[in-house]
């Protein structure tokens, strides 16, 4: 079987990641789709994480109709901070037979020359690249890449959370469950 993963610390998860992953399955050769949430990004700030369980919690309410996707911990037992290319040689060995592509926007693959044994990731992992304005894929670094012209929203977790804290509705942003999730237990306030 052929696994997507999509990492992010999807802090919420929005509907800007559905529509890319969605739009990855449907036009790419892999069969499933795994939100691999990372409990801590090694290049972000992780003072405004929502607890790594919570935004699991978050991932499964807003994917749990769709049994393409799965929502992953699997970088929760891992070290941390979470590096790529320790999650896939964990899972590489867990799953020996499946293959597995890792999914990312353009903006992100400009940037993997500042990853962790970016060369060793490139050259055993295929990637998927969602197109993102303003970040064309000139330098492919020998990888094997597919991209893929997903519809974007400019809408960010970040946005949703200022919403959050001013009082202002996030509907339509969020799938509604983990709209009123996210209201109920007061969270981004």
């Amino acid at each position: 079987m052929h696994i997507g993963l999509f990492f992010g610390s999807f802090n919420p998860i929005h509907i800007g990641h559905l529509i890319v992953a969605n739009h990855v399955i449907e036009h790419t050769e892999i069969d499933k789709l795994w939100f691999v949430v990372s409990p801590h990004n090694p290049l972000k700030d992780s003072n405004s994480l929502l607890n790594e369980y919570d935004r699991l919690h978050l991932v499964r309410l807003a994917i749990e109709d769709n049994p393409k996707f799965r929502a992953s911990n699997i970088e929760f037992k891992l070290s941390k901070p979470s590096y790529t290319i320790d999650t896939l040689t964990y899972l590489s060995e867990q799953f020996p037979l499946e293959e597995f592509s890792v999914i990312m926007g353009g903006d992100s693959f400009q940037n993997i020359h500042r990853w962790k044994n970016y060369e060793v990731l490139l050259k055993n992992y295929p990637v998927i690249i969602y197109n993102r304005p303003g970040f064309e894929v000139k330098e492919t670094h020998g990888a094997k890449i597919t991209t893929v012209d997903a519809p974007l929203l400019d809408i960010s977790a970040t946005f949703i959370r200022k919403q959050v804290k001013k009082g202002k509705s996030i509907k339509y942003l969020v799938p509604e469950k983990v709209s009123e999730y996210i209201e109920s237990n007061n969270y981004f306030k």
